[in-house]
C-alpha cells in the first residue's frame, strides 16, 4: 500500500475531461449556470438562518459583509464529460434490471487503460469489430478483463464548434459487443457521442427506414452491460497506449442514466 501511495504521489496527473460551459456551440442542449457573488450569497444564507429560526444574523454581520460565491446549473446529466450507466441504454440488461450510475461498482472505475488509435478514420463512420482487434495487434497488446479501453478520435480539439457535434467516427454494435465480450466493462471515447453522430444517424434512418441505425452503440448495453464515458479529452497528451492507471468515477446521482466524470491518469513523470 505505502509503494503504491509514492508511486500515485510521484506520478503526474493527466486530466482527461472536458468542462460544463455555458453557451457552448458543442452542446447540443446548452447548459446554464447561474452565478451568485459572494454579497448576494452573504443575504441567501441570512434568509436560510431566519428560515431555521435564528434571526439574529444577517448579510452585514459576515466578515467584510460577503458570504460564499455559490452557482446554479441547469443542464442535462449528459452535459460535458460523463459516465453512461446500463440504465441510459434501457430498462434491462443481460435480462436483469439496469444499474443506475449509483450502482455502478467502483471496481469498474479505475483499472488499466488501454487507447487505441482512431484518428485516421473518417468521420460519420462507424468503428468496427476488425479494427479494433488491428489496433489492438499494432500495439501488440492483448485485452485482460477489467481494463479500461479508450478510443481515440481527435475530435476534442473541436470543442468549442459546432464541428463537435458532426465530425468523428462512432462505435459500431459489433465493436462494442466485441469489448464488452472480453471483460471490458467501462470504454471511453473523446468525441461527443459514442455512436456516429446525430446527423449521421438520422440521415441513414431516413434513407432504410432502418430503425437499427438509431444508437446501435448504445443500444448493444441491452444485450451485454457495460459503461461508457463520452467527451472525454487531452487522449494525445498521454505518454503511452497501454498499461496507464486510469480513476474515472462518476458522481453518485440517484436513479440516474448518467454522472459527470472527470477521468484522471497517471503516469511516471
Amino acid at each position: 500500500m505505502k509503494q503504491l501511495q509514492q508511486q500515485l504521489i510521484e506520478s503526474e496527473m493527466i486530466d482527461l475531461s472536458i468542462g460544463i460551459e455555458p453557451g457552448s456551440p458543442s452542446e447540443p442542449w446548452t447548459p446554464e449556470i447561474e452565478y451568485r457573488d459572494h454579497k448576494q450569497v452573504a443575504q441567501r444564507l441570512a434568509e436560510k438562518m431566519h428560515e431555521i429560526g435564528i434571526d439574529e444574523v444577517s448579510a452585514d454581520d459576515f466578515p467584510g459583509g460577503i458570504g460564499l460565491a455559490e452557482e446554479t446549473i441547469t443542464a442535462i446529466i449528459h452535459t460535458g464529460t460523463h459516465m453512461d450507466a446500463p440504465w441510459h441504454y434501457g430498462p434491462e440488461s443481460e435480462g436483469d434490471p439496469s444499474k443506475t450510475i449509483d450502482e455502478i461498482p467502483a471496481d469498474w472505475c479505475r483499472g488499466s487503460a488501454v487507447v487505441l488509435d482512431f484518428t485516421w478514420k473518417k468521420p460519420r463512420t462507424e468503428i468496427t469489430a476488425d479494427e479494433i482487434d488491428a489496433q489492438l495487434e499494432e500495439i501488440g497488446h492483448e485485452l485482460s478483463p477489467g481494463e479500461i479501453v479508450l478510443i481515440e478520435t481527435g475530435a476534442d480539439e473541436l470543442w468549442g464548434s459546432e464541428d463537435y457535434l458532426t465530425e468523428f467516427p462512432g462505435m459500431s454494435t459489433e465493436a462494442t459487443k466485441h469489448l464488452v465480450g472480453q471483460g471490458i466493462k467501462v470504454i471511453g471515447i473523446d468525441a461527443y457521442g459514442f455512436d456516429k453522430p446525430f446527423i449521421e444517424m438520422g440521415r441513414r434512418f431516413a434513407e432504410t427506414g432502418d430503425n437499427s441505425e438509431l444508437w446501435p452503440a448504445h443500444l448493444a448495453g441491452r444485450e451485454m452491460e457495460y459503461c461508457q464515458i463520452e467527451k472525454m479529452a487531452n487522449l494525445d497528451e498521454l505518454p503511452r497506449r497501454t498499461d496507464i492507471p486510469l480513476v474515472a468515477m462518476p458522481i453518485k446521482v440517484e436513479d440516474a442514466s448518467a454522472g459527470w466524470t472527470r477521468p484522471v491518469a497517471f503516469v511516471e513523470e
